[in-house]
């Protein structure tokens, strides 16, 4: 196993990012790396973040693995995790760790498949450390076979293939980690603290938890809706 992954193992990857229209994304940056600092002093082993420019702001402050990827939607594609190779040659330039990337049954931009894009990335850089963002077992079987250096749990239930999964799908991370021979991340709706456990026990190397801890609007949601949903069942005192 790769040092670098090696180096995750049973330990919490937190999710630093934000996208165009949420409260926490500046078009200046530094925000990322204020949440990336906090994880790194709370225990995080790992961070995982979206664009060139958080990939640097991070890796400028953090002294931990980071596993970069960038957002970026082509016409007439899904796939948007890291979806071609220029994007993949900008994460990897950027600073990261570990590439994440969509590995998904999806074709490519470019009409390029899966297999193909592995094929390319390590064509081109046969040293870079690969996660694939997969939603279904067969996907991380292929992808595995196809030699990345781990795969994570990341789209599951957000592809039609994977529409009716479970959130967060627990029982394809227990699968897969009985199955493949490259570590497997549990990653997608971990939102409380037992669930990132109960992954942990289910197999996974390490956990990626993103919006429950950097996403503000989403946690202060969760509380309100709590708070709304005990007072409707409230009797009144009218």
């Amino acid at each position: 196993m790769n040092p670098l992954v090696q180096s995750l193992e049973k330990g919490l990857v937190v999710s630093c990012q934000a996208l165009p229209g949420e409260p926490m994304y500046s078009e200046n940056g530094g925000v990322m790396p204020l949440f990336a600092t906090g994880a790194a002093q709370s225990g995080a082993i790992g961070i995982r973040a979206n664009s060139v420019r958080d990939i640097k702001e991070i890796r400028a402050v953090v002294p931990l693995p980071v596993i970069g990827l960038l957002k970026r939607e082509y016409d007439g594609y899904e796939p948007y995790i890291t979806p071609a190779l220029d994007d993949v040659e900008a994460v990897l330039y950027a600073g990261a760790d570990i590439i994440a990337f969509d590995a998904t049954d999806r074709i490519h931009p470019n009409d390029v498949s899966t297999p193909d894009l592995i094929a390319q990335i390590r064509k081109a850089h046969p040293t870079a450390v690969l996660m694939a963002d997969i939603s279904t077992y067969d996907e991380a079987v292929t992808a595995a076979k196809c030699g990345v250096d781990l795969v994570g749990t990341t789209l599951s239930g957000y592809t039609a293939a994977s529409a009716n999964s479970p959130v967060p799908n627990l029982e394809l991370v227990r699968r897969l980690a009985a199955d493949l021979s490259i570590p497997v991340i549990a990653e997608g709706n971990i939102s409380t603290p037992d669930l990132a456990v109960d992954a942990l026990n289910c197999g996974a190397h390490a956990v990626v938890v993103g919006g429950a801890i950097t996403r503000p609007a989403q946690i202060c949601t969760r509380f309100v809706d709590a708070i709304r949903a005990r007072a409707a069942q409230t009797p009144s005192e009218n």
